[in-house]
């Protein structure tokens, strides 16, 4: 197993439990020095928020946990590209790396709709896309799946 799929493996738990909270199942682990330091996942249902997106949980607590809004040392694993919300907040973070599973072809800000990092912003993150993507996107499906059912 790779250092990204280990991370990500850690991203698709939170999206399970998302799932199991009848939420769309997208989690997020943020990670800094190879340790976890936070976490999210998607809670816009459960808390009535539209923006409680996965990511934007897992940087709000990152911040918290190292007193500091910049994330510059911080790599973000999430199970589905980012939307142009959440890449705003890695371009505000400064995240330095954004690691996601499934491509979004509805929403997606790293290249399936939009690619954010193609446009002039103080600050560009690294991106690897596709990591264990058919497992996260084998989630989404099942959770929509069984939605329309």
């Amino acid at each position: 197993m790779t250092y990204d799929e280990k991370f990500m493996k850690k991203a698709i738990l939170r999206a399970k439990k998302a799932y199991a909270e009848g939420e769309v199942p997208i989690g997020c682990v943020i990670v800094c020095d190879g340790k976890i330091i936070s976490s999210g996942r998607n809670r816009r249902e459960t808390k009535k928020n539209a923006l409680l997106h996965a990511e934007i949980s897992a940087i709000s607590a990152a911040c918290e946990k190292l007193g500091a809004w910049r994330l510059c040392d911080c790599e973000l694993y999430v199970t589905l590209e980012p939307c142009p919300m959440c890449a705003g907040a890695v371009i505000n973070s400064r995240i330095k790396r954004v690691i996601f599973g499934a491509f979004d072809p509805k929403a997606g800000a790293y290249g399936s709709v939009i690619n954010l990092n193609e446009y002039p912003f103080n600050h560009k993150c690294a991106v690897t896309s596709g990591v264990l993507k058919e497992e996260c996107a084998g989630l989404l499906s099942d959770f929509f799946r069984t939605l329309r059912k």
